[in-house]
């Protein structure tokens, strides 16, 4: 994956929402989001040839993605940073799953990879690049590449935040309006002033964008298989929801087991 754009805790009707591009060699394999089998569920795409993936959520609505990053020292037989992004997907929450990524990513297995993990509540990504650290979320509009969060010397990511930032955003449905057009923009003649990237062997594949509400049945997904300027957004929204009305379940489950042994007077 390439660029992401996270607006956390910035607007009234959803806490967290997300766009992002994943940016890979064309002949990759690669299987849509779906369902995975497992606990906790998980709604993901899948790499096939590492089968990790490079960005999901799971039933405690939590979203995990990695993005590639330059690291000079690699590792003689790295592992799969898609099967670590998996991994962290089994975290009860982004807390969690960011100690996770910092103490496999200092054991130096792994390329160079910045892994945004986030949830409704709090939130950062752990770099993997030539330091390993994390860097916390705070409320407001960020931009992920192979660079730093919020690098103001990348000019893609300066590129994502004017387009993002023209027009007031509100509402998860004018994030996904303005994310829309802002990641499926087309580098112009010269090769810049562009979102998506197009290269004989290698480019934008996909994108994802994301509303994580506190109200799973409010939550919605959508993904593009292809570049976006040249494939729609479809809803999977259901995946999403049947994903996160698990974790609802069995919160509804327990609370039932507490009131079946509780003493009645």
């Amino acid at each position: 994956m390439g660029i992401i754009a996270v607006q956390f805790h910035a607007t009234n009707d959803s806490p967290l929402l997300i766009a992002a591009n994943r940016e890979e060699r064309i002949s990759r394999p690669t299987q849509v989001p779906r369902i995975q089998s497992g606990r906790p569920r998980v709604v993901c795409g899948i790499d096939k040839t590492s089968g990790g993936t490079w960005a999901g959520v799971n039933q405690h609505g939590l979203f995990v993605a990695v993005v590639n990053c330059f690291k000079r020292n690699l590792p003689e037989e790295p592992r799969s940073r898609g099967t670590l992004c998996r991994e962290l997907l089994a975290s009860r929450n982004a807390e969690e799953a960011l100690e996770k990524a910092y103490s496999e990513l200092l054991t130096g297995m792994y390329s160079g990879g910045n892994f945004l993990c986030v949830d409704r509540f709090s939130g950062g990504v752990a770099y993997g690049g030539n330091t390993v650290e994390v860097e916390k979320l705070r409320p407001g509009l960020h931009i992920l590449s192979a660079n730093r969060l919020n690098d103001y010397n990348d000019h893609r990511q300066e590129f994502a935040r004017r387009l993002l930032t023209l027009q007031r955003v509100d509402s998860a449905v004018t994030f996904f309006a303005v994310a829309g057009r802002t990641f499926s923009r087309k580098p112009d003649t010269t090769g810049k002033h562009g979102i998506e990237i197009s290269e004989p062997d290698y480019g934008t594949v996909s994108s994802m964008l994301l509303s994580l509400t506190d109200k799973s049945q409010r939550s919605i997904m959508q993904y593009a298989a292809g570049p976006p300027s040249e494939k729609n957004y479809e809803d999977i929204s259901a995946l999403l929801r049947q994903v996160l009305s698990t974790e609802k379940a069995n919160r509804a489950a327990a609370a039932a087991k507490i009131a079946e042994a509780t003493p009645k007077e």
